[in-house]
């Protein structure tokens, strides 16, 4: 497991308070009573205050708590993106097709709603004059705060049983729900120190409401113009109009999060908002959590298993954790003896599969880029238009977000090597940096670097045979020119 020991020597106190506070064991039976343990959230918030520890003043340890909450979005995201789009496919019977189909496009507005957080966590740290965070780890990795270790899998039982428990109020976790054991046996059963992330919010929450922690002027009203609005990001997303079930239950999914803010009791809110959205428990048809969504899909997916004998699929045979290995390369992938066996495993050897995930890599970066880029531009003369600085940064931003849907749906149809009968999927490799370089002409420079090398995978992918996806190809091509013309425009002005 690839473990961050600096960091958790940071965050550690946390854990510690959270332990101290936590209700004893039950000696006779050596285990926590389920009364105690559905108590706990309630006792950690009513405990003693948890104190900085004394190499942190209160707005850097913050600061590192939401650098830390940005991960976790990041990495739920993507996690939920990939198990989405591993979804349907000619083996899923006919009569479920419909109901494989609103499952996904549930999972798909969750993901889009943990984008939301994942920006609104940017404007918390934006107003707080702190670093913004695009990264994220890679697999495997686990720590304290991560609910289990990032895993790009395909949609199956036991994974969905990963994201109810991720998403789990704690008082509904350790009850005595039939539904809750069950999901906490399945977790238990494949992630050997599951987490929740309710101790990271409880004590973010308890610190950012304290002037004693964090001053009012450490909150930068003259951010605003620099941070992410709902008018720029929560396109068609407006009442919940994409992302729901679309029949009797869950009609909408609740808006997109992502608010600008100009004071500590915008950034509490903005905070508690996205706890509420993940963890809600109040069952409200007009404003699902990702909790009760996952919830809902679960039973759903337990009760065609039960019709079927335990032979219903819904997915794909999509690799897990898919890479581009190392010692990947393309000619020898080429002139390989197509028919020589060769073993299943998650390594993307296929030469136009390897070339796809590559440029689904790029893709990934550029949107990361344009989204870090879009927090240095100001709303006022810059968002005049799609032709201006912030906004082509944001157009841009939604069009890779598209590129990814559309390269991810091919990745799951392409098999991984020549003899497999596994298909690929989006890898989502994490880019050797997430910093933009100093001035705007040099940013302007290194998206334009990214799209040049985009462009030459697009042309040794359209030099495959019979290229079925040609017409996608030529598409991107066309868009990439055309942004390429307005990004040169920009540079020619000299930009600093």
């Amino acid at each position: 497991m690839n473990y961050n020991e600096k960091r958790d020597h940071f965050i550690s106190p946390i854990l510690e308070w959270a332990k101290s506070n936590a209700p004893q064991q039950n000696t006779a039976k050596g285990m926590l009573m389920v009364g105690d343990a559905i108590s706990n959230c309630e006792r950690l918030k009513g405990a003693k205050p948890f104190e900085v520890p004394s190499q942190f003043n209160g707005k850097d340890y913050i600061t590192m708590l939401l650098q830390i909450d940005a991960e976790i979005e990041q990495g739920l995201m993507l996690q939920y993106l990939y198990s989405a789009y591993s979804m349907g496919g000619a083996k899923v019977p006919e009569k479920y097709q419909e109901k494989v189909h609103t499952w996904q496009n549930i999972i798909l507005g969750i993901a889009k709603e943990e984008m939301g957080h994942f920006i609104s966590v940017q404007n918390v740290l934006k107003v707080i004059g702190a670093p913004l965070n695009f990264g994220r780890e890679s697999y495997p990795w686990d720590s304290p705060f991560y609910p289990f270790p990032f895993t790009l899998e395909k949609f199956s039982l036991k994974s969905l049983a990963k994201y109810v428990y991720a998403e789990a109020p704690c008082e509904w976790l350790a009850g005595n729900d039939p539904l809750a054991i069950e999901i906490r046996e399945s977790v238990d059963s494949t992630v050997s120190d599951p987490h929740t992330v309710g101790a990271l919010f409880i004590v973010l929450l308890q610190l950012i409401k304290d002037p004693k922690v964090i001053s009012d002027e450490t909150f930068q009203a003259a951010t605003y113009n620099y941070q992410a609005k709902f008018d720029e990001w929560g396109r068609g997303y407006k009442g919940g109009s994409r992302g729901g079930d679309g029949q009797s239950i869950y009609t909408k999914s609740p808006d997109v999060l992502v608010a600008p803010l100009l004071s500590r009791d915008d950034a509490y809110n903005a905070l508690s908002e996205i706890a509420e959205q993940g963890e809600g428990l109040e069952t409200d048809e007009s404003l699902p959590s990702h909790f009760e969504r996952f919830l809902h899909i679960y039973k759903e997916y337990k009760a065609i298993l039960e019709e079927t004998n335990n032979t219903f699929d819904p997915s794909r045979n999509v690799a897990t954790n898919p890479y581009v290995g190392s010692g990947s390369n393309l000619k020898e992938a080429l002139d390989a003896n197509t028919s020589k066996e060769e073993k299943e495993s998650d390594e993307i050897k296929s030469p136009e599969a390897i070339l796809w995930a590559n440029l689904c890599d790029i893709r990934y970066r550029l949107l990361l880029n344009f989204l870090n880029h879009s927090f240095l531009l100001d709303n006022g003369f810059n968002n005049s238009g799609s032709t201006a600085p912030r906004g082509m940064i944001i157009n841009s931003a939604f069009g890779e977000m598209y590129n990814l849907r559309s390269l991810a749906t091919i990745l799951v149809q392409t098999p991984i090597s020549k003899n497999s009968t596994k298909v690929a999927g989006p890898p989502f490799t994490l880019p050797y940096t997430f910093d933009l370089p100093f001035g705007e002409h040099n940013r302007w420079r290194l998206h334009r670097d990214l799209l040049e090398a985009s462009n030459n995978i697009i042309v040794q992918l359209k030099n495959f045979e019979n290229q079925p996806h040609i017409q996608y190809l030529n598409g991107l091509q066309e868009a990439d020119q055309k942004l390429l013309q307005a990004m040169a425009s920009l540079t020619e002005e000299n930009l600093v």
